[in-house]
């Protein structure tokens, strides 16, 4: 049995929006429920004790009982977090007016003034449900309105209207009206707020697959691209080389330091292109190795400090318990993805730090540059997002976030106040540490 979590669903519900919507109006049946139980025991009490009405009160709160089991029942399927059909909001729906109908043939029948919460039910099943299973419930209670209009135990009360709020009835009226329109209003707020939220983790969902599948479009374009530049980089490569053992630029020391430069940049290229093609198609857990986390973080900001150019690069690794972990060239892409970003708003000075929680890796990567502006912030990981102002940029951090959300992880971003920008990738520890050093790891901090 999944334990609900903070906003009162179970875990597993998280999985669907569908799903997680229909536990939540569940849920909200159930608490209409016990509000319905105490309101006919306090009822009840009242009308026998205080009215002093001749009512059959054992057979009515043998009644109240079985909705109280039935509720319980309720409760227990609520916790199991599978997916609410329907057709089990209507069943429940049923069960609740075929109490309501049996008290109130109990208790006068259609002369009884609470005869009128048959509007509840009819209006809590427009919001739950669709199509005919509401029709149905319009059908069952004006079929029960009219059977309880021939078939019912009387109640000794005079519909003595003219006496005002000194009649029973009329107070019996006022009593009901406020219980509609209270629960309307509570009720009938929040099923509405659940629908909306599933709404819009419905269009959350859509959209994340229509990210995926750029990202998808994206890989076999850059696939594709690898695989041509192969050939030319191996050429400008072989030329490099040779230019370098030229007698006659030998003697020239500038263009020797420009030459070695480029072959530094050739080599990089065909670098990231080998890594396109080597993770091109591939899905986690294949093409990876078997590190540790200080030495994938020690290789990550050696190779990329070796590869890019920047006066001043600090590096920090402040994990303080080393752990085997699987590591593969997406994982080093997206890293290398937010280092260049910080390095093109901050040429001159760039941190990386990494530590480790209790259940995450966080990797901070900071600069000293302008900054994310506030629409930039605002559609943070969107595609073609980017301040840079040209084509085709914005998709270092888009590609990060998808990357980081495939793993579990996120990845956020702010401003600091002293100037620059602060990007933060959180990482699972269940997702890239091997699962017997996570399992002896949560065992030593239990």
């Amino acid at each position: 049995m999944h334990p609900p979590d903070p906003t009162g669903i179970p875990a597993r519900a998280m999985r669907s929006p569908r799903a997680h919507a229909g536990l939540k109006n569940l849920h909200q049946l159930i608490q209409l429920r016990w509000i319905a139980v105490i309101g006919q025991i306090f009822t009840i009490e009242v009308a026998y004790y205080t009215l002093h009405l001749a009512l059959p009160v054992q057979e009515m709160l043998l009644v109240v009982g079985c909705l109280a089991i039935f509720n319980v029942v309720s409760m227990l399927r609520w916790r199991t977090g599978r997916g609410v059909r329907n057709v089990e909001l209507f069943l429940a729906l049923l069960v609740d007016v075929a109490v309501l109908t049996v008290q109130l043939y109990l208790s006068g029948g259609a002369s009884n003034p609470f005869v009128f919460l048959y509007l509840l039910q009819i209006a809590v099943g427009a919001m739950l449900l669709r199509g005919g299973y509401i029709w149905t419930i319009v059908l069952v209670t004006t079929a029960c309105f009219v059977a309880l209009v021939e078939y019912h135990i009387p109640l000794p009360m005079a519909h003595d209207v003219e006496r005002g709020l000194a009649s029973p009835y009329v107070l019996g009226l006022l009593v009901c009206f406020a219980l509609n329109a209270i629960l309307l209003v509570v009720f009938i707020t929040r099923i509405a707020r659940t629908l909306r939220e599933r709404d819009a983790r419905l269009a959350a969902a859509r959209q994340r697959a229509t990210e995926e599948e750029h990202v998808v479009r994206m890989g076999l374009l850059a696939s594709g691209a690898a695989h041509e530049l192969g050939t030319p980089l191996a050429t400008m490569a072989v030329i490099l080389g040779d230019w370098r053992r030229e007698p006659t630029l030998a003697r020239d020391k500038v263009l020797q330091e420009e030459i070695a430069e480029m072959q530094v940049q050739v080599q990089r290229c065909k670098t990231i292109v080998s890594g396109i093609l080597l993770s091109a198609g591939e899905t986690r857990g294949e093409a990876s190795t078997e590190t540790t986390i200080c030495e994938f973080l020690d290789s990550l900001a050696h190779t990329w400090r070796g590869t890019r150019y920047v006066p001043t690069f600090l590096y920090e690794n402040r994990v303080a318990e080393d752990s085997p972990m699987v590591s593969d060239a997406t994982l080093q892409q997206m890293v290398f993805n937010v280092l260049d970003n910080a390095r093109d708003a901050s040429p001159h000075w760039v941190a990386l730090a990494a530590e480790q929680t209790q259940d995450a890796l966080v990797i901070t990567v900071t600069d000293d540059g302008p900054g994310f502006s506030r629409d930039i912030l605002a559609q943070l990981g969107k595609p073609y997002q980017s301040s840079k102002g040209r084509p085709g940029g914005g998709l270092g951090l888009f590609l990060a976030m998808n990357v980081a959300r495939t793993l579990g992880g996120s990845v956020q971003a702010v401003n600091r106040s002293e100037g620059g920008a602060l990007v933060t990738i959180s990482l699972p520890l269940a997702s890239i540490v091997l699962p017997d050093t996570q399992e002896t790891h949560h065992e030593s901090n239990g």
